[in-house]
């Protein structure tokens, strides 16, 4: 395909996406939180650590008794919501890409090889990747946790194992539909080894349903960080982090429901966005949906 042709499905591609309902949206909002998220620290009116201790539980600015200096209020420590906020979308979008990460590459290389080798490696991936999907990923973040330990690093490395199945499992399927077309039969009468055809040949016609996959998953994602810093298992106090927030708000949402309503408003936006990102990419990628329309 020529590149004027290359570029010509790239904009229809790019204007079916914002035809979806929700594209634009979903775009905007993550757009803005990436933004808030790496500039927090220019854009932040306080620190987040900081306990202004003459202003516990201050309500939003909108609320009686609110001040500008709190615009969103302050929590049980007096510490400035809005910037928790800001630094906390900093570290739940930075903890999900990578876990993300870290699942999606192992995912696609355990896919391939269990596609490639069905006798002798397929076996063994696919038995470990069934004993991790007899356990909900979320319980196997918990149990992750409990042998690693709590902490940033372990929480990114538990909500991955916690996914990693289903991109094996995906990469797989994917794989075995592309093997018997013509076109890796073609590949393989001209000389090519199993890793060119992996990589080369079989792979970028299968990142389709694994960019749409990671998208999603990237949802699921923040959502399995925010539980696990919930349960006190995830990133630790005082570290601003949404489920963080929301697990040392819990005991005052009668007193001060806006320290509650915050960070549980700001992971409900995020997740919604990235799933209607998401669902677009899918109906734009995947030739089946576009037949269909």
């Amino acid at each position: 395909m020529s590149a004027p042709l290359q570029r010509a499905d790239a904009r229809q591609a790019w204007r079916a996406f914002f035809r979806e309902r929700g594209a634009g949206f979903g775009v905007a909002v993550i757009f803005l939180t990436f933004f808030c998220g790496a500039a927090a620290n220019l854009i932040a009116p306080h620190d987040p650590a900081f306990q202004y201790r003459d202003h516990l539980l201050q309500p939003p600015v909108w609320s009686v008794g609110g001040s500008t200096s709190f615009v969103l209020g302050t929590d049980e420590l007096g510490r400035d919501l809005l910037s928790r906020l800001l630094y906390g979308a900093r570290l739940s979008l930075a903890i999900a890409s990578m876990s993300v990460l870290l699942s999606v590459l192992p995912g696609i290389a355990f896919g391939l090889l269990a596609a490639f080798h069905k006798r002798t490696v397929a076996p063994v991936i696919l038995r470990a990747m069934d004993v991790l999907m007899a356990l909900p990923g979320l319980l196997v973040a918990i149990c992750v946790i409990a042998v690693l330990g709590p902490g940033l690093t372990n929480t990114m490395i538990a909500v991955a194992v916690g996914t990693l199945p289903g991109h094996v499992r995906l990469v797989r399927a994917a794989a075995l539909t592309e093997l018997p077309k013509d076109y890796v039969l073609a590949s393989r009468i001209a000389g090519a080894g199993t890793f060119r055809l992996m990589w080369r040949t079989v792979l970028p016609n299968c990142l389709p349903p694994v960019i749409v996959n990671a998208t999603l998953g990237f949802s699921s994602a923040i959502l399995d960080v925010a539980a696990l810093g919930f349960l006190g298992l995830g990133v630790q106090a005082p570290t601003p982090e949404w489920g963080t927030m929301l697990s040392s708000a819990r005991d005052y949402f009668h007193l001060a429901p806006w320290i509650v309503i915050a960070p549980g408003l700001a992971i409900l936006v995020s997740v919604l966005a990235i799933n209607l990102v998401g669902d677009a990419l899918r109906d734009v990628l995947d030739p089946k949906l576009r037949g269909a329309e």
